[in-house]
């Protein structure tokens, strides 16, 4: 029976690890985008990923910040570029599975024009105060900001981010008066509420566990189904009383629409085999509060997929919308 055009393409990449590693791909250098700031915990991991598959792949792999927009377009660049492997999109969930509740236009539709390379691991996001904040967990946030109407804010990087959705969804069902001021990416809102300027935000291990060591910021809860084995008097929403409110962030790495099957797997098996160098788990991975997934391209799709769920349902609790 001969072959499609379609499975002849795809036969070199077809090949078992060892016989892939001699595919001649990629012919010329690879861009992996980020919609995000440099500094952060996503662009800290996309560099150290950068660094593994330059030498992997004998071709430069360059970490490209686009950040601003609210990930719009940087995201936008990586849907209508080349499907040929060469522009990589590394991002968190906001960019794939938020902003199409958020926006009532999007220039592209994230969950048709990329297709899922890897879902690369969990984490764990923290609800965080300063300490001048008095509350110790999350019933005394809410009793601190209701005493005090308009007194508290919280810091946020933007309209739809995972501090502005857990935010407004616990002030949509406690009623409660906390306003939001943006900055330019996660970092500057973690400092601004360790200086004070603003009482609260949303962080994981990563970007908080100097300051909470330091005893400059307080944790009232972690996202997710369990404790952080860091910090295991911490709660989670669940046992804070808010099951429903789950800022579930993910980082995920993306291509565009069109890419090869065959290609897809070839990129997630070789990001897979960084994740699970122990250097990398045991320097960057684990004590960040990080839970590896590096699903391959199906298993991914259908975890995107059931976060874009999940996330419809926060979007709707939050009532944000950014039309």
């Amino acid at each position: 029976m001969p072959l499609t055009r379609r499975a002849t393409l795809a036969l070199p990449f077809l090949a078992s690890s060892t016989a892939s590693a001699q595919v001649a791909w990629p012919v010329r250098p690879v861009r992996m985008v980020v919609p995000y700031p440099p500094g952060g915990g996503l662009d800290t991991l996309a560099r150290v990923l950068a660094e593994r598959l330059t030498a992997r792949w004998g071709q430069t792999v360059t970490v490209e910040n686009r950040p601003g927009g609210a990930t719009i377009p940087g995201t936008d660049a990586v849907a209508k570029a080349a499907p040929d492997g060469t522009v990589l999109l590394m991002t968190s969930d906001a960019s794939i599975t938020a902003n199409p509740h958020l926006h009532g236009q999007l220039p592209h539709d994230p969950m048709k024009d990329l297709v899922a390379v890897s879902y690369l691991l969990d984490v764990h996001q923290m609800v965080l105060i300063h300490p001048s904040v008095p509350a110790r967990d999350m019933a005394g946030l809410a009793a601190a900001a209701r005493a005090r109407p308009g007194a508290l804010n919280y810091g946020s990087y933007g309209p739809g981010s995972q501090p502005h959705l857990l935010f407004e969804a616990l002030k949509a069902r406690e009623g409660l008066d906390i306003a939001q001021v943006t900055y330019r990416g996660l970092t500057p809102a973690v400092l601004a509420t360790v200086t004070g300027e603003v009482q609260g935000t949303l962080a994981g291990v990563a970007s908080a566990r100097e300051f909470l060591t330091a005893g400059a910021l307080r944790a009232l809860a972690v996202g997710r189904p369990t404790r952080l084995p860091q910090l295991p008097e911490v709660p989670t929403l669940a046992e804070a009383g808010y099951p429903e409110i789950d800022p579930r962030t993910w980082f995920g790495l993306f291509a565009p629409k069109g890419t090869p099957e065959a290609l897809l797997s070839r990129i997630q098996q070789d990001v897979a085999a960084v994740l699970e160098e122990p250097m990398i788990r045991d320097r960057h991975l684990i004590p960040n509060g990080y839970t590896v997934q590096a699903a391959t391209p199906e298993e991914s799709a259908r975890m995107v997929a059931a976060d874009f769920a999940a996330k419809a349902e926060l979007v709707r609790i939050s009532g944000a919308r950014l039309d």
